[in-house]
This record gives structure tokens, C-alpha cells and sequence, in this order.
């Protein structure tokens, strides 16, 4: 128990020299003001509320062409407001040393029009706002923000932005160079997936082996020989989601989902709080990763 927390369901799971981490160990809101916030209008949708970093606002040329990174943030998360930046994984994207990793990089936040009914329940969020709204919007934002040049268009996506992220891979595959889901278990099928190879998409799936919200075993497992069998699929499915200071992650709202939130050390760029990195094939993390598609 912690602060009135029940165990965790998989407590009993972990090993015995292990600890449970109730608290990410960073700061939330220390880059917020390095984004901009603006707003889109879609052909046929309501308007959509975004944030986005220019990265020639802070020292990188305006004559250099530059990746787009688009997150897409979970559930309930567009009700946080500027917290949704740092919820879908954005915002440590603005540091000095991830930017320098990446050369540069746009960033783009786009929030789904959620609100809570009147049964508590949130609705308006993606799976109610079509693939073409999301295509609209980033589309415009690399005509009108990035001059029309775009290096890479890479989508990142956690939970149901995971979700979104397979769906618009899927709808609009030759528009996107990589793809990162993030805590999903939609794995396309195999004829997608063909596609994926043809149109030259880099795949990074996430997943926690013990997600409180996806059944490894019965969902994941079965897909991972067909992902292995892609030309670029990083698959990174960690037996324990780990917060910075090493402990097993832990986040109960309501219910337990800290093994579902693998989108908090993917910000975190897969490093615990001492440097060392928490995949040993990423050594220099996600952003490392990234960068060597940009090459």
C-alpha cells in the first residue's frame, strides 16, 4: 500500500529485490513554454486545438528541412489542458538534448475534442474523429509551418492515440514515415503490415508485457514473429515498465494502470534517472533510434 493505494494487481509478480514506483520522477510543465498554441478548422469537423514547437525559434536554421513529430495523447488526456503536452509524451521533445539528438525537429500535439457527459464518462475523443480530420491538420501544419518540406513525418502515439496511430498508418500509409504506438494491441494484419514494407514505414512498437489494459499473451504475442518479419520494426515489449528511479511503475486512478503507461519512459527517452539506458539495444534511447532514420 502507498498513500492509500491498493497493491498493484501483479505485485505479487515481481521480483523479489524489486520495489514499486507510485510517482514518475520528473517534473511536469519545466518546457511548456517552448510550445505555441493554436488552433485548426478541418473541411467537415469541429475545430481542433493543437500545440507546437518550432525548432528555428531556438537556434536551428529556418533554411533547413526538419522531421515533423505528431503525439497523440491517451484518453481524458485533452482535458488536462497544457498538461496534455507532457501526458502524450511531447514535451521533454523540446529539450536542448533531445532536439540536438534529432538535429531539429517540429512538434506537433494535436488534442481530440473530449468532454465529460453527463454519466462521467469522456467522449469526443479519437475513436469519434475520423482519420481525414487528423490528415487535414497535420498536412496543414507541414504546408504552413514547415514551408511544405518535411524530413520525416513521424507519428507517436500512447493508448487510444496508439489506437489512432495504427488507424491512420493504416488509412494513410505512404503520408507517413514512421510510426511509434505506444501501448496497443491493433496490430494490423498481415496485408497491411506488406504494405507498411512497400511504402518504406519504420515501425517502433511499444508494449508492456504486464499491460493492465491489454492482454500480452492472448493479443500481442501471437503478432510478434510477423512484426520481427518486417524490413524496419523495432519491438520493444519490457517485462516491467520502469519509472526513472528504477522501481516498477505504479499508477492507480481507479484502477491500475502504471504498466499500461509505457508512454512515461518512452518520454523519458528509455533512460533512468542515472543515465543508463533501460533497453541495452537503444543506447542512446528513442531519440537515438529516431535520428539514425533521419541519416
Amino acid at each position: 500500500m502507498n498513500e492509500n493505494k491498493p497493491l498493484p494487481p501483479w505485485a505479487n509478480l515481481i521480483p523479489e529485490d524489486a520495489f514499486i514506483s507510485y510517482t514518475p520522477t520528473y517534473k511536469v510543465g519545466e518546457y511548456f513554454d517552448r510550445f505555441h498554441k493554436e488552433s485548426f478548422r478541418p473541411a467537415d469537423f469541429a475545430s481542433l486545438t493543437y500545440y507546437f514547437f518550432d525548432p528555428t525559434e531556438h537556434g536551428y536554421p529556418k533554411d533547413k528541412t526538419y522531421p515533423l513529430i505528431t503525439f497523440l495523447h491517451g484518453t481524458s488526456n485533452a482535458l488536462e489542458g497544457d498538461v496534455c503536452i507532457n501526458y502524450a509524451g511531447a514535451e521533454f521533445y523540446s529539450k536542448d538534448d533531445y532536439q540536438k539528438t534529432l538535429g531539429g525537429a517540429y512538434l506537433l500535439v494535436p488534442l481530440a475534442n473530449e468532454y465529460r457527459g453527463e454519466d462521467g464518462i469522456v467522449k469526443g475523443g479519437w475513436s469519434e474523429t475520423p482519420t481525414k480530420v487528423l490528415y487535414e491538420l497535420i498536412d496543414s501544419f507541414i504546408k504552413n509551418k514547415m514551408s511544405g518540406h518535411c524530413a520525416k513525418n513521424i507519428l507517436i502515439g500512447n493508448s487510444s492515440g496508439a489506437w489512432m496511430t495504427f488507424n491512420m498508418g493504416n488509412d494513410y500509409t505512404s503520408f507517413f514515415d514512421v510510426l511509434i504506438p505506444v501501448g496497443a494491441c491493433e496490430i494490423p494484419d498481415d496485408k497491411m503490415l506488406d504494405l507498411y514494407d512497400e511504402e518504406n514505414v519504420s515501425l517502433f512498437y511499444a508494449i508492456g508485457k504486464h499491460d493492465e489494459l491489454n492482454n500480452f499473451d492472448t493479443l500481442v504475442r501471437p503478432r510478434l514473429a510477423r512484426l520481427q518479419a518486417m524490413k524496419n520494426c523495432f519491438i520493444y515489449t519490457p517485462e516491467w515498465v520502469q519509472n526513472g528511479d528504477k522501481g516498477i511503475a505504479s499508477i492507480y486512478v481507479g484502477i491500475e494502470m502504471g504498466q499500461h503507461c509505457l508512454v512515461n519512459p518512452m518520454h523519458c527517452n528509455l533512460m533512468f534517472d542515472d543515465r543508463t539506458p533501460m533497453e541495452p539495444r537503444l543506447p542512446d534511447g528513442v531519440t537515438g533510434w529516431i535520428s539514425s532514420l533521419l541519416k
